[in-house]
Protein backbone atom coordinates (compact mmCIF):
# COMPACT_ATOMS: atom_id res chain seq x y z
CA UNK A 1 0.00 0.00 0.00
CA UNK A 2 1.22 3.36 -0.74
CA UNK A 3 1.26 6.42 2.13
CA UNK A 4 -1.73 7.50 3.85
CA UNK A 5 -3.02 10.69 3.07
CA UNK A 6 -2.82 13.41 5.70
CA UNK A 7 -5.15 15.33 6.53
CA UNK A 8 -3.99 18.68 5.27
CA UNK A 9 -3.32 17.90 1.42
CA UNK A 10 -1.65 21.30 0.88
CA UNK A 11 1.19 19.56 2.54
CA UNK A 12 1.84 17.12 -0.33
CA UNK A 13 4.46 17.16 -2.80
CA UNK A 14 3.44 17.31 -6.10
CA UNK A 15 4.30 13.29 -6.37
CA UNK A 16 2.51 12.12 -3.34
CA UNK A 17 -0.71 14.01 -4.74
CA UNK A 18 -0.52 12.32 -8.17
CA UNK A 19 0.04 8.90 -6.45
CA UNK A 20 -3.00 9.63 -4.08
CA UNK A 21 -5.41 10.12 -7.08
CA UNK A 22 -3.82 7.12 -9.29
CA UNK A 23 -4.43 4.84 -6.68
CA UNK A 24 -3.17 3.28 -3.38
CA UNK A 25 -0.38 0.51 -4.76
CA UNK A 26 2.93 1.34 -4.10
CA UNK A 27 3.28 1.66 -8.18
CA UNK A 28 1.50 4.46 -8.01
CA UNK A 29 4.60 6.64 -6.58
CA UNK A 30 6.10 5.52 -9.52
CA UNK A 31 4.09 6.10 -12.21
CA UNK A 32 3.72 10.02 -10.52
CA UNK A 33 6.94 10.42 -10.22
CA UNK A 34 7.74 9.19 -14.09
CA UNK A 35 5.05 11.50 -15.10
CA UNK A 36 6.53 14.44 -13.52
CA UNK A 37 9.81 13.73 -15.06
CA UNK A 38 8.83 12.80 -18.06
CA UNK A 39 6.51 16.47 -18.54
CA UNK A 40 8.24 18.38 -15.91
CA UNK A 41 5.49 19.77 -14.10
CA UNK A 42 2.08 19.26 -12.77
CA UNK A 43 0.63 22.24 -15.13
CA UNK A 44 1.84 19.86 -18.22
CA UNK A 45 0.42 16.85 -16.92
CA UNK A 46 -3.27 19.16 -16.47
CA UNK A 47 -2.92 19.43 -20.14
CA UNK A 48 -3.04 15.68 -20.88
CA UNK A 49 -5.95 14.04 -21.93
CA UNK A 50 -7.23 10.92 -20.38
CA UNK A 51 -6.66 8.93 -23.90
CA UNK A 52 -3.01 10.04 -23.33
CA UNK A 53 -2.74 9.39 -19.78
CA UNK A 54 -3.79 5.46 -20.52
CA UNK A 55 -0.88 5.79 -23.21
CA UNK A 56 1.61 6.02 -20.22
CA UNK A 57 0.95 2.52 -18.23
CA UNK A 58 -1.95 4.25 -16.12
CA UNK A 59 -5.13 2.23 -16.16
CA UNK A 60 -8.54 3.41 -17.82
CA UNK A 61 -9.93 3.81 -13.98
CA UNK A 62 -6.81 6.14 -12.71
CA UNK A 63 -6.45 8.42 -16.24
CA UNK A 64 -10.55 8.80 -15.68
CA UNK A 65 -9.75 10.10 -11.87
CA UNK A 66 -6.96 11.72 -12.60
CA UNK A 67 -9.02 13.78 -15.74
CA UNK A 68 -11.89 14.46 -13.14
CA UNK A 69 -9.42 15.68 -10.95
CA UNK A 70 -7.73 17.60 -13.39
CA UNK A 71 -11.15 19.14 -14.55
CA UNK A 72 -12.18 20.31 -10.88
CA UNK A 73 -9.30 22.26 -10.75
CA UNK A 74 -10.02 23.88 -13.97
CA UNK A 75 -13.30 24.90 -13.69
CA UNK A 76 -12.39 25.80 -9.91
CA UNK A 77 -9.89 27.95 -11.35
CA UNK A 78 -11.88 29.80 -14.19
CA UNK A 79 -14.80 30.52 -12.00
CA UNK A 80 -12.53 31.93 -9.06
CA UNK A 81 -11.00 34.48 -12.01
CA UNK A 82 -15.28 35.19 -13.31
CA UNK A 83 -16.57 38.69 -11.64
CA UNK A 84 -18.59 38.32 -8.71
CA UNK A 85 -22.24 39.54 -8.80
CA UNK A 86 -22.35 43.03 -6.37
CA UNK A 87 -25.87 43.50 -4.27
CA UNK A 88 -25.98 47.26 -4.74
CA UNK A 89 -29.64 47.30 -3.00
CA UNK A 90 -32.32 44.98 -2.71
CA UNK A 91 -33.79 45.82 -6.21
CA UNK A 92 -30.54 43.50 -7.41
CA UNK A 93 -31.62 41.27 -5.00
CA UNK A 94 -35.19 41.29 -6.15
CA UNK A 95 -34.07 41.15 -9.71
CA UNK A 96 -31.89 38.28 -9.11
CA UNK A 97 -34.87 35.98 -6.87
CA UNK A 98 -38.05 37.22 -8.57
CA UNK A 99 -37.71 35.19 -11.74
CA UNK A 100 -36.83 32.25 -9.44
CA UNK A 101 -39.17 32.74 -6.49
CA UNK A 102 -42.32 34.61 -7.31
CA UNK A 103 -44.00 32.00 -9.47
CA UNK A 104 -43.61 29.29 -6.12
CA UNK A 105 -46.91 28.45 -4.71
CA UNK A 106 -45.53 28.09 -1.00
CA UNK A 107 -42.76 29.99 0.45
CA UNK A 108 -38.58 29.93 0.43
CA UNK A 109 -36.04 31.07 2.11
CA UNK A 110 -32.89 31.66 0.17
CA UNK A 111 -29.22 32.91 2.08
CA UNK A 112 -27.35 35.22 -0.12
CA UNK A 113 -23.58 34.72 1.32
CA UNK A 114 -21.16 37.94 0.39
CA UNK A 115 -18.05 38.64 0.72
CA UNK A 116 -16.37 41.98 2.11
CA UNK A 117 -17.15 43.94 -1.12
CA UNK A 118 -21.12 43.06 -1.35
CA UNK A 119 -19.95 39.92 -3.98
CA UNK A 120 -22.24 37.09 -4.33
CA UNK A 121 -19.94 34.44 -2.69
CA UNK A 122 -23.13 31.83 -2.35
CA UNK A 123 -26.74 31.56 -2.67
CA UNK A 124 -28.42 28.77 -0.72
CA UNK A 125 -32.17 27.46 0.23
CA UNK A 126 -32.41 27.35 3.99
CA UNK A 127 -35.76 26.92 4.37
CA UNK A 128 -38.93 25.42 2.80
CA UNK A 129 -42.78 26.73 4.10
CA UNK A 130 -46.39 26.42 2.58
CA UNK A 131 -48.58 29.17 0.92
CA UNK A 132 -48.14 31.24 4.19
CA UNK A 133 -45.37 30.64 6.14
CA UNK A 134 -41.62 29.35 6.01
CA UNK A 135 -40.14 28.88 9.24
CA UNK A 136 -35.96 29.23 9.39
CA UNK A 137 -33.97 28.87 12.31
CA UNK A 138 -31.42 31.24 12.83
CA UNK A 139 -28.87 28.13 13.62
CA UNK A 140 -29.46 26.96 10.47
CA UNK A 141 -28.90 30.32 8.97
CA UNK A 142 -26.01 30.97 10.81
CA UNK A 143 -24.59 27.68 10.07
CA UNK A 144 -24.94 28.34 6.38
CA UNK A 145 -23.38 31.66 6.23
CA UNK A 146 -20.42 30.42 8.21
CA UNK A 147 -19.76 27.19 5.76
CA UNK A 148 -19.47 29.79 2.85
CA UNK A 149 -17.12 32.00 4.67
CA UNK A 150 -19.83 35.08 4.33
CA UNK A 151 -18.55 38.06 5.55
CA UNK A 152 -22.29 39.48 5.49
CA UNK A 153 -25.83 37.93 4.18
CA UNK A 154 -28.83 38.64 3.06
CA UNK A 155 -32.31 36.58 3.49
CA UNK A 156 -34.56 36.41 1.19
CA UNK A 157 -38.31 34.79 0.74
CA UNK A 158 -40.89 35.18 -1.26
CA UNK A 159 -44.90 35.77 -0.68
CA UNK A 160 -47.41 33.48 -3.10
CA UNK A 161 -50.15 35.84 -2.00
CA UNK A 162 -48.31 38.69 -4.43
CA UNK A 163 -48.17 41.14 -1.53
CA UNK A 164 -44.70 41.96 -0.46
CA UNK A 165 -45.57 43.63 3.06
CA UNK A 166 -43.74 41.86 6.04
CA UNK A 167 -46.18 39.91 8.55
CA UNK A 168 -45.34 40.13 12.09
CA UNK A 169 -43.47 36.94 12.11
CA UNK A 170 -41.17 38.36 9.52
CA UNK A 171 -40.36 41.33 11.51
CA UNK A 172 -39.38 39.15 14.39
CA UNK A 173 -37.60 36.72 12.72
CA UNK A 174 -35.74 39.60 10.94
CA UNK A 175 -34.99 41.01 14.01
CA UNK A 176 -33.70 37.92 15.89
CA UNK A 177 -31.04 37.47 12.60
CA UNK A 178 -30.11 41.26 13.26
CA UNK A 179 -28.77 40.43 16.52
CA UNK A 180 -27.26 36.37 15.93
CA UNK A 181 -25.26 37.65 12.59
CA UNK A 182 -23.94 40.66 14.73
CA UNK A 183 -23.06 37.73 17.52
CA UNK A 184 -20.73 36.03 15.59
CA UNK A 185 -19.73 38.65 13.26
CA UNK A 186 -21.74 37.73 9.93
CA UNK A 187 -24.10 40.60 10.00
CA UNK A 188 -27.60 40.55 8.27
CA UNK A 189 -27.40 43.41 6.14
CA UNK A 190 -31.24 42.97 4.26
CA UNK A 191 -34.29 40.55 4.19
CA UNK A 192 -36.21 41.71 1.07
CA UNK A 193 -39.40 39.76 0.57
CA UNK A 194 -40.48 39.00 -3.27
CA UNK A 195 -43.82 38.98 -5.03
CA UNK A 196 -44.57 38.78 -8.82
CA UNK A 197 -44.95 42.64 -9.57
CA UNK A 198 -43.31 44.14 -6.42
CA UNK A 199 -40.61 43.50 -3.67
CA UNK A 200 -39.86 44.79 -0.03
CA UNK A 201 -36.91 45.52 1.72
CA UNK A 202 -36.67 45.27 5.39
CA UNK A 203 -33.69 47.35 5.53
CA UNK A 204 -35.22 50.03 3.24
CA UNK A 205 -38.50 50.25 5.42
CA UNK A 206 -35.42 51.22 8.20
CA UNK A 207 -35.84 48.18 10.22
CA UNK A 208 -31.54 47.81 10.10
CA UNK A 209 -31.19 51.31 12.02
CA UNK A 210 -30.67 51.12 15.14
CA UNK A 211 -33.02 52.13 17.79
CA UNK A 212 -33.70 55.51 19.21
CA UNK A 213 -35.53 54.66 21.77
Amino acid sequence: MGASIPQNVADMGDVDLLAAVLGSARSSQVLAAELLERHGSLEAVCRLGSPALRGRGIGPAAARRLAASLEIGRRTLARCSEPRPVVRCSADVAAHFTPKLAPLRHEEMWLLALDGRNGILAERRVARGDRSTCAAAPSEILRAAISEAASAMVLVHNHPSGDPAPSGDDIAMTRRMIEAGQAVGVPLVDHVIVAARAHTSLADLGLFRPSTE
